[in-house]
């Protein structure tokens, strides 16, 4: 099973999640642009989606209380 299965399930949520990714790049250090990003090492790369794992789920939280 191979090929890319990046999609979002709200395809109209594409611009809040672009948005979102960027702001938690600025948050770890890490100097994304808009498109292709291939450059960047595998150890940024983890860094800006954990931030993002992260705030997603201190989200969550909040929302419980």
């Amino acid at each position: 099973m191979s090929g890319n299965n990046n999609q979002l399930n709200v395809p109209e949520a594409k611009e809040a999640m672009e948005r979102f990714k960027m702001e938690c790049a600025n948050e770890v250090g890490v100097n994304l642009k808009q498109g292709y990003n291939g450059d960047i090492s595998a150890r940024e790369a983890g860094s800006v989606g954990g931030q993002m794992v992260k705030k997603m789920i201190e989200s969550y939280e909040n929302s419980m209380k």
